[in-house]
């Protein structure tokens, strides 16, 4: 089973800090902000998800990479993130979310890998191992252990 591993927000970019539970509404979550609207945020890219199998494979790596220091608002783990790419619907808690595209990544995250070439999580050079930003289809609160469902 699949789960909401950590949720992550702060008032304005990277590292989200973990919450135990969050208010989502077509925004995304209610208090979470981003310092680069042009790039991140807004109805298409109100939330912005990972793996937490990812990132243990990234930090096996030797990337100092942890759930929220890639700017993701939820961390999933027992999900197969193959399965996770546009327009994949995800149940998270009583919450539904529309997968919308890959997330580029950013300089405003290289922090969190060891070269700090933060391009290791494309999905244009690196399939599979990217972020992804959902739309917020229902919204509601989500909490931290939470089930996640693939819908589609």
């Amino acid at each position: 089973m699949a789960t909401v591993f950590q949720i992550n927000a702060s008032g304005g970019g990277v590292p989200k800090i973990p919450v135990q539970e969050a208010v989502v509404d077509i925004s995304g979550i209610v208090g979470d902000d981003q310092t680069d609207k042009e790039h991140h945020g807004g109805f298409d890219r109100a939330l912005c998800l990972y793996s937490l199998e990812v990132i243990a494979a990234l930090q096996a790596e030797g990337h100092p990479i942890s759930a929220g220091t890639a700017g993701e608002n939820v961390t999933i783990t027992g999900l197969d993130w193959n399965l996770v790419v546009p327009p994949a619907r995800l149940r998270i808690g009583s919450t539904v979310a529309q997968v919308t595209s890959y997330t580029n990544p950013c300089s405003t995250i290289s922090g969190s890998f060891s070269d700090g070439k933060s391009a290791r999580i494309s999905h244009a050079t690196h399939p599979g191992w990217s972020r992804v930003y959902a739309k917020v289809i229902i919204g509601g609160t989500i909490r931290r252990g939470d089930e996640v469902e693939l819908l589609d």
